[in-house]
C-alpha cells in the first residue's frame, strides 16, 4: 500500500464525513435529540445564570462527553445490527454495555449540572 501525501483538501474533506455522521445521529437517534435539547437548555441556563468560566468548562466537557459517547453507542449498535440482524444474546450484551456507558456519563453530567445550577436557582427563589 502506497503512502499518500498530506493534502489539505483531503483533510478538509474528512470534515464532510464527520458532519454527515452528526446529521445521521440527529436524524436517526431519538436519545441524541433529547441530549441535544438538554444541552441547549443547559447552555441557555448558563448564560442566564451567569456561570463562571470554570463552570462553563465543566458544562462543555460534560456535553461533549455525553454526545460523543452517544455517537459511539450508536456506531456500536449499528455494527451489531449489521453483523447480527437476528436476536443474539451476545449482541444484546454488547449493546447493553454500550448503552450503560451513555447512562453513566449522563448521570455524572446531571450531577455536575446540579452542583453548578441548583444553588443558583435556589438563590433566585
Amino acid at each position: 500500500m502506497e503512502k499518500q501525501k498530506f493534502s489539505i483538501t483531503k483533510r478538509l474533506e474528512s470534515f464532510k464525513y464527520a458532519f454527515n455522521g452528526i446529521a445521521i445521529l440527529l436524524r436517526e437517534e431519538h436519545n441524541a435529540r433529547i441530549h441535544m435539547f438538554v444541552a441547549i437548555c443547559v447552555c441557555i441556563s448558563g448564560f442566564v445564570l451567569n456561570i463562571s468560566s470554570y463552570e462553563w468548562i465543566a458544562i462543555i466537557m460534560c456535553i461533549g462527553t455525553v454526545i460523543s459517547l452517544e455517537i459511539i453507542n450508536s456506531a456500536i449498535e449499528n455494527i451489531c445490527d449489521f453483523i447480527s440482524p437476528e436476536k443474539h444474546d451476545q449482541i444484546k450484551r454488547i449493546k447493553d454495555l454500550a448503552a450503560a456507558g451513555v447512562l453513566v456519563v449522563t448521570i455524572t453530567s446531571v450531577a455536575v449540572g446540579a452542583i453548578i445550577f441548583v444553588t443558583r436557582i435556589l438563590n433566585l427563589l
